[in-house]
Order: structure tokens, then sequence, then C-alpha cells
């Protein structure tokens, strides 16, 4: 399988913009309020390191979103290690050239990896952040801002991994 490279680096800033987009100028006063943060709580943050921070953690999700979102990964990984598959020949190196023929660009769209990086939000992020919540007694408001912000992110991140990686 082939890869672009440079997907990922740049599917790593949605996290980064999404964040300062819903939590600075969205939801910020929402936000703040249910964090307890004031405009004076704010000032001194080190905006660099969260940025840099966000991107790096983006980098690590584009590496789980990509399994997640391209379902060719599937053969791939279950053939990865059959013999003579890294040497590009033998019985499952054929089956998986001949797989990559046929189905090869099949669900490899924008809005195909929209969807299951907004499946992933709904399903695995919301439940998890939704128990920490609950347990440091948060409100709904909270869950609602926090788990949006999640699913609209995943949903981008994972439509450009799809649709360019």
């Amino acid at each position: 399988m082939e890869f672009n490279y440079l997907v990922s680096p740049v599917a790593a800033v949605v996290p980064v913009i999404t964040g300062y987009i819903w939590y600075g100028l969205i939801f910020n006063n929402a936000w703040m309020n249910e964090m307890n943060f004031t405009e004076d709580s704010m000032k001194g943050e080190n905006r660099k390191l969260i940025f840099g921070m966000s991107y790096v953690l983006g980098l690590i999700i584009c590496t789980g979103l990509i399994s997640v979102v391209i379902h060719q990964m599937g053969i791939y990984s279950t053939l990865l290690n059959e013999p003579g598959f890294n040497e590009h020949k033998g019985e499952a190196y054929n089956v998986f050239t001949s797989f990559m023929e046929n189905y090869g660009t099949k669900f490899r769209t924008f809005k195909h990896g929209a969807l299951h990086g907004a499946l992933l939000g709904v399903l695995v992020v919301m439940p998890i952040l939704s128990v920490q919540a609950i347990f440091e007694r948060k409100s709904s408001k909270y869950i609602a801002i926090n788990v949006g912000y999640w699913i609209v992110t995943l949903a981008i991140m994972g439509g450009i991994i799809c649709q360019w990686i």
C-alpha cells in the first residue's frame, strides 16, 4: 500500500484549528463558565505549548485513524506477516495485489472518512468523556461541548485521511 506521508502532518493540524475555533470563538463563554475559568485565569497561558502539544497528539490520533477510516488496512494488516508478503512475492502478496486492484479505491472519499471519524467520536469518545465527566461531577453542557469538539475534529481528520492518504 502506498501512502501520502504529507496527509498526517496536515490532518494533525485539525485539532489545533478546531480547538481554537470551538473553545476560543464558538463556545468560549459557555466553556469558560463550565470550567470555572475567568479572563484573568486565562492570562499567562502558554499558547505555544497548548497548540504544540495539540499538534503532536494530533499526529498520534492520525496514526490510529488510518486503520479506522481506510478499510483496505484490514487486509493489509492481515497479510503483512505472511511468507513472502514483504518481499512482494507469494500467495498472500498476490491476493493483496488482486484485492487492491479491485477494491483499493472503494470508500476512499472525504465523506466516508468523515462518517467513520464521527462514528468514532460518538461510539468511543462520547462514552469515555461522559464517564470521566460523571465522576468529575461535570454538567451535561460540559459533556456536550467537549464531545461535540471531538466529533467534529475526528470527522474532519477522518475525511482528510481517507480522501488523501
